[in-house]
């Protein structure tokens, strides 16, 4: 009775199966209309690697589309999520810049509006973070705007809130 259940838990329709087989290719035709620099930041197997820049090669529609699922063979049998996560990284690799770019300038913005407030709760997500140059920095932020001079340390800090962040996120990506 227990093995009936089991095989109804395992049990996948053959739409379900299609959608699945239909998804890898996709990903594997992704994969293919990458270029050289952006295929070489993804890890992957020397075999799917080879079958890729073989893709890239061939001209002639019918033998890409077979291919397109031999490397869709090879993709199903080591697993995918991996791959497109790498994927989902190259292809918005310039939306995460923005991102990021603009989460600084809020830090920026922040820090010179709120001062010792704001500081610390950088500090708290960047402990590696300097806070007496940062409270410099915001002095010499407020010394500017008195006195009309160009914004060389509004500059400043935001280079430092790049520098922190980016070593900060340099740290985490060894962690893994």
């Amino acid at each position: 009775m227990t093995d009936i259940n089991q095989e109804d838990d395992d049990w996948v329709s053959k739409t379900q199966r299609k959608k699945e087989c239909d998804d890898v290719l996709q990903l594997g035709e992704k994969l293919i209309a990458l270029n050289k620099e952006e295929l070489d930041q993804i890890n992957m197997d020397d075999e799917l690697r080879s079958a890729i820049e073989e893709a890239q090669r061939i001209k002639s529609n019918s033998a890409l589309k077979r291919q397109k699922h031999f490397i869709a063979k090879i993709m199903r049998g080591l697993g995918d999520e991996t791959l497109a996560s790498q994927l989902e990284r190259v292809l918005h690799k310039h939306d995460i810049y923005n991102a990021d770019f603009k989460r600084m300038e809020k830090w920026r913005d922040a820090i010179i509006e709120n001062g010792d407030k704001a500081i610390n709760a950088f500090i708290e997500e960047h402990p590696q973070a300097d806070r007496s140059h940062l409270r410099q920095l915001v002095r010499n932020i407020n010394k500017e705007k008195k006195t009309n001079k160009p914004p060389v340390a509004f500059r400043q800090i935001f280079k430092y809130i790049r520098e922190v962040v980016e070593l900060d996120s340099g740290d985490n990506a060894n962690d893994y």
